[in-house]
């Protein structure tokens, strides 16, 4: 593999003394998302492998061009896995590109981020320079966190070349509950009621299922843990479902794997656009934010702190607005169909604060004074 990373680092250097901008791209399964995505394509599925794992230390260690299925089932013949479901969208997902973005599934807001399980990261940075931060275990990750830095840095400081990650075993018990009748209202004060109590709840999500005759409310809460807290946790949250009138079914943990998965990877129903000017916006506001006066249909994640929503562009300033009004942010996240260069005029993301954009920017600088990595997929340039 040391002919492949001498590859990737001249590739860096060589751009830097041209004047060029490198795009880095894995299997580009995440093409779809960014304000743009300018630059040469630098490819980095050739660097691939999992360096080390050892399951009894929880630590596995990956080349960033590593297929993230084949990480997946490496940890999982041992009995562990990535506890914050690591969204794939599409079969070509890597390892670099999977820390780069950021993205987390459905237990994101009880297992953490990506971030957070990052324990040390090699990187190449704008001037062609290996560097190394952190390392494999938590107590390397002191002072300035560099590492976790790259997380959902999305390619604009540098090429995450290697990543120590964290692992955890997987649950030995696991329940799906499926909750009728429940609206937006009761089901998110319920989750906090029981986020605020010692039970073992994973997941979540709320939705309104409009092709219904009539309409119907539908909360999924998912608990993980030993077999004993969630066999007690299923019978209290029934019977907390039941006493608010409520309807509560059991799910098959298969069916409702695949579920979570669709979920993750938004293949739900939900995440088919209703029209062709639509486009998929992310609202991120705290879990205990109340519900939004909102004329679109929502699916509603993360015991509350996790809103997608579909509208179209020139629904920015609206949407924006109000996710600011209960201390949150509104992200563009799939433009539309119909035109996509069109709608992230709009910015994809929620404009920074100027302090905030000061400090992105001289982050940047100190990563890549050459601006090869200038893509501007965060920001407009």
């Amino acid at each position: 593999m040391e002919a492949q990373l001498n590859s990737l680092i001249d590739a860096v250097r060589q751009a830097g003394a041209d004047g060029r901008v490198l795009r880095l791209r894995g299997g580009g399964s995440k093409d779809f998302w960014g304000q743009s995505l300018t630059g040469e394509v630098l490819d980095t599925r050739a660097y691939r492998g999992i360096v080390s794992y050892e399951p009894s230390e929880l630590v596995v260690t990956a080349r960033c061009g590593t297929p993230l299925a084949e990480l997946e089932a490496a940890v999982a013949e041992k009995g562990q896995c990535l506890a914050f479901e690591p969204p794939h969208f599409g079969e070509d997902a890597t390892v670099g590109g999977m820390v780069a973005a950021g993205l987390s599934g459905p237990a994101r807001a009880t297992a953490g981020a990506v971030r957070d399980f990052v324990l040390g990261a090699r990187f190449i940075n704008g001037l062609g320079e290996h560097l190394t931060f952190g390392g494999q275990v938590m107590k390397n990750v002191a002072g300035y966190d560099v590492s976790r830095l790259m997380a959902g840095s999305w390619g604009t400081l540098g090429l995450i070349t290697e990543v120590s990650l964290k692992v955890l075993p997987v649950a030995p018990a696991e329940a799906t509950l499926m909750i009728a009748g429940l609206a937006q209202g009761t089901s998110l004060d319920l989750l906090h009621r029981w986020g605020g109590q010692p039970l073992p709840l994973n997941a979540s999500a709320w939705v309104r299922d409009s092709t219904a005759q009539p309409v119907a409310d539908y909360l999924f809460v998912r608990l993980r843990g030993a077999m004993a807290a969630v066999q007690s946790a299923t019978g209290k949250m029934a019977a907390d479902a039941v006493a608010l009138g409520a309807q509560v079914q059991a799910m098959d943990n298969a069916e409702a794997a695949q579920d979570w998965r669709a979920s993750a990877e938004q293949s739900l129903a939900f995440f088919d656009a209703p029209n062709p000017d639509d486009c998929l916006w992310r609202l991120s506001v705290p879990q205990t934010a109340p519900v939004l006066d909102l004329p679109y249909a929502t699916y509603i994640e993360w015991q509350g702190a996790q809103r997608w929503l579909w509208a179209p562009a020139t629904a920015a300033v609206p949407l924006r607005e109000l996710a600011h009004s209960v201390g949150g942010h509104a992200t563009l996240f799939r433009a539309s169909a119909a035109h996509a260069e069109l709608d992230k005029v709009v910015g994809v993301n929620t404009p920074l604060e100027p302090v905030q954009e000061r400090i992105q920017q001289q982050l940047q600088k100190q990563f890549d004074p050459q601006g090869v990595f200038a893509t501007g997929r965060l920001h407009p340039l």
